[in-house]
């Protein structure tokens, strides 16, 4: 038995597909399969169901996948351990962000980290805000920055980067830009553009329209903020963003604040609680690179409403 066969069973049973896995841990698919088979043979028992569409635990899975995570954090505690003496950092972290999201002072701390620990393998994923926070919660990633709205997710530390209230954004010449003010009932009456569900943004404003008893219907949705903008400036709708996105797509968008709609949407560092000295590390960049979370911000780059593509 050897501690990869565990790692790529973990994979398999963590990301429940042989080909996430894969991706995951770096190697061909059929590796991933071949090694897991050879654990199976070694422990008598098969691990993996694949008569689904889905690769299932078995219950002799579902009962070693405990102790193959406690056999691999052992090994890396043992790992980590040698390697303080070394006055060493080394491993993998797994850095999650969400589609489409170029905010440069993460990838200056990660750049920083890699020039002072280059032994540590980063490896950086994109995915939906809810799925990277179940990344988070299985172990699959150590450091997410995710959105979502009202507050930072509950469970985990946070960094709260940028936290804004959604806003509409239209051309001059749309019909709503000239009214004094914008409101959710005249929202109601117009097609929309926005983000899909899960979404900082689109959660904030839909939380905002049931709180308020309005019935508005997004028609068009895109999972980057600046194709809602382009939407937007081509005439396809009235957009649902953040201050900051609308102001970056000036002057071609101008924005208003709607009344009503005051849920703020937030872009936040997301960690678990982790004794990982190389997440701690990259957290100290982090800090560095990023302000004080604002209650408000108007930098383009950090977009509160890129969160679940």
């Amino acid at each position: 038995m050897e501690l990869r066969q565990l790692e790529y069973f973990v994979a398999v049973a963590e990301e429940a597909n042989f080909t996430r896995a894969a991706e995951r841990v770096h190697i061909s698919q059929s590796g991933v399969s071949a090694q897991v088979k050879q654990l199976e043979r070694e422990l008598g028992a098969v691990l993996i169901d694949r008569s689904g569409r889905t690769a299932g635990l078995t219950a002799a899975g579902r009962a070693a996948l405990g102790h193959a995570r406690a056999a691999l954090a052992s090994a890396e505690s043992l790992r980590r351990a040698v390697d303080e003496v070394k006055g060493l950092i080394r491993g993998r972290i797994v850095v999650g962000t969400v589609p489409a999201c170029p905010v440069t002072p993460l990838f200056d701390a990660l750049s920083g980290f890699h020039r002072d620990h280059p032994e540590v393998e980063i490896t950086l994923v994109e995915d939906a805000s809810d799925r990277l926070l179940d990344r988070l919660g299985t172990g699959a990633a150590d450091l997410v920055l995710t959105g979502c709205a009202g507050g930072p997710p509950a469970g985990h530390h946070s960094h709260t980067i940028i936290s804004e209230p959604p806003v509409l954004a239209v051309p001059q010449d749309h019909p709503l830009a000239g009214l004094p003010r914008v409101t959710l009932a005249d929202l109601a009456e117009h097609r929309l553009i926005c983000m899909p569900r899960g979404t900082g943004v689109r959660t904030a404003f839909d939380e905002a329209c049931a709180r308020a008893g309005v019935r508005c219907t997004v028609e068009l949705q895109a999972s980057a903020p600046s194709a809602v903008a382009d939407l937007a400036i081509r005439g396809l709708g009235a957009a649902v963003l953040t201050p900051s996105i609308a102001d970056s797509h000036a002057p071609w968008l101008t924005w208003r604040r709607i009344e009503g709609a005051d849920i703020p949407a937030l872009l936040c560092l997301v960690w678990a609680g982790t004794d990982n000295p190389a997440v701690e590390r990259l957290l100290d960049h982090c800090r560095r690179t990023f302000a004080e979370p604002p209650a408000e911000s108007a930098t383009p780059a950090a977009d509160a409403g890129v969160t679940a593509g």
